[in-house]
């Protein structure tokens, strides 16, 4: 009897070893076809670009192509549950972003759970939204904007592109944070918001940094402050919001999921090839071209990431009573 009970312990354990060294060559060989990067966003946007510039990188590294399949609609729920329903075999992957977090949150009934279906890989870039007022408004510092809004509660109109969207979420936390009043403006997109902006039907917008960058060089538009801690390379003489409002922050992101049971293996050497990307020269350029920096994290770190982001978002979504569209 203990002959027997030997013999099966010794062939369980010859059988988990096994398993372990073919999932240790199933990665290694990986990919041996081409990967699908699913994009849930329209292209064009910092979505599209940001996953270009991943795709083409483990394109050449791998030796296999990274597709960009994109899959807009529902503010990125129809793309990301494309990736929830996919194989979980590393052949698909999601370009995930800050809407992924505020989704949990915004939307009542969604057929998935991010943080639950969605296996964190890698984070890419972290990039600064910008408050920017049109020059009509007597303002050039948040401590004075603070002061104009609250003597004129109700007055000053906030664009953004759309409800729930990071913008008007930034905008929301600065409400809160500062207890100003101001009314928001939803538009289908920034830049229909950023042309009332200009236009002056609106006063006031928190908005990325590309987008803005070229209105606030050519004085059509003034910055106050972006929203990141650190200040902005491509704004450096742009306060943050911390240095007015202790604890503000709200970082735009981007960065990659998969299928929730991808093999740990596959997870951890795609998150490898991400970092190497971003401790390259090049692609570092790249990014602070897009005005953003380089977010590298292990699978662990960013999936702690996105739960702490969803935790912080809820909690303005709840107390502004946000629903979306």
């Amino acid at each position: 009897m203990k002959l027997r009970r030997r013999q099966f312990l010794h062939l369980t354990a010859g059988a988990a070893a096994l398993s372990a060294v073919s999932r240790i060559t199933w990665a290694q060989a990986y990919p041996s076809r081409p990967v699908r990067v699913v994009v849930p966003a329209s292209a064009g946007g910092g979505y599209d670009i940001v996953a270009r510039l991943m795709g083409q990188w483990l394109s050449e590294r791998l030796g296999q192509q990274f597709l960009i399949d994109t899959r807009p609609g529902g503010g990125t729920n129809i793309g990301t549950e494309t990736v929830v329903r996919a194989a979980a075999d590393g052949y698909t992957l999601l370009l995930c972003s800050v809407p992924s977090a505020i989704n949990a949150t915004l939307y009542d009934k969604l057929s998935f759970d991010f943080i639950r279906d969605i296996a964190a890989v890698a984070g890419i870039i972290s990039l600064p939204e910008v408050m920017v007022v049109n020059p009509s408004v007597p303002t050039t510092t948040i401590p004075e904007f603070i002061a104009y809004a609250k003597a004129n509660p109700g007055k000053i109109s906030m664009a953004s592109g759309g409800i729930g969207t990071p913008g008007h979420l930034s905008g929301e936390l600065f409400k809160t944070m500062t207890g100003v009043n101001m009314i928001h403006v939803p538009y289908h997109g920034v830049a229909p918001a950023l042309t009332d902006l200009l236009g002056g039907q609106v006063q006031v917008a928190f908005v990325s940094v590309p987008s803005s960058i070229g209105h606030i060089r050519t004085g059509n538009l003034r910055a106050l402050a972006v929203t990141t801690v650190m200040r902005a390379e491509a704004l450096p003489h742009i306060p943050t919001f911390a240095e007015f409002v202790p604890g503000y922050e709200a970082t735009s992101w981007y960065g990659v999921g998969a299928p929730k049971k991808t093999p740990t293996e596959i997870v951890d050497k795609l998150n490898s090839e991400i970092n190497a990307a971003l401790a390259d020269p090049k692609i570092k350029a790249r990014l602070a071209d897009l005005g953003g920096s380089p977010m590298p994290m292990t699978p662990t770190d960013f999936g702690k990431f996105i739960a702490d982001e969803t935790e912080k978002w809820g909690k303005v979504i709840r107390a502004a009573n946000i629903k979306a569209e």
